[in-house]
């Protein structure tokens, strides 16, 4: 497990604010730190894998205005055969193993809600080990994932004196 100080987190802030942030500008805006110390942390932050810099398409912008949770309850013993196979799809942008009252969890963008239901009644429920399915369309996100930060609270007390 990382562990990461406020440092850090406010370093990751300003990347969800814009992932092209250089450098440089991280240090100014942080005021604190040089640039070589944000290029270190920055570095350190991916190897470790605490973070992931990469592009993030915006579906709607695309033509994809329906967002749908497909909740699916499935053989126990294809659950993870399933989930792999949904993986494959294009328009699923998440899949997820869950636990209780579905086996998987899986989120389909479409350009309308005639090709969610056509996608959900026709390809997921052909998939084999397929029992049921329960879709939800979701007008509205207000958050997502690639808007969550770190909480302060996850946060250890620097151990090291800055460069």
């Amino acid at each position: 497990m990382s562990q990461i100080d406020e440092v850090d987190r406010r370093i990751v802030d300003l990347l969800i604010e814009d992932g092209r942030m250089p450098c440089a500008e991280i240090a100014r805006r942080l005021g604190a730190v040089s640039e070589r110390v944000v290029r270190y942390r920055l570095d350190r932050l991916v190897a470790a894998g605490t973070i992931h810099i990469g592009a993030i398409p915006n579906p709607k912008s695309l033509g994809y205005h329906v967002v749908a949770d497909v909740f699916l309850q499935v053989d126990a013993a294809s659950v993870l055969e399933v989930a792999r196979k949904l993986t494959e799809y294009e328009c699923i942008s998440y899949v997820g193993c869950s636990m209780g009252e579905t086996d998987i969890s899986t989120q389909v963008v479409a350009r309308d809600n005639a090709e969610v239901y056509r996608f959900v009644t026709e390809v997921i429920a052909s998939i084999p080990g397929v029992r049921r399915t329960s879709t939800v369309i979701v007008p509205m996100v207000l958050k997502d994932v690639y808007q969550w930060r770190i909480p302060s609270s996850g946060c250890v007390e620097p151990n090291r004196p800055e460069a």
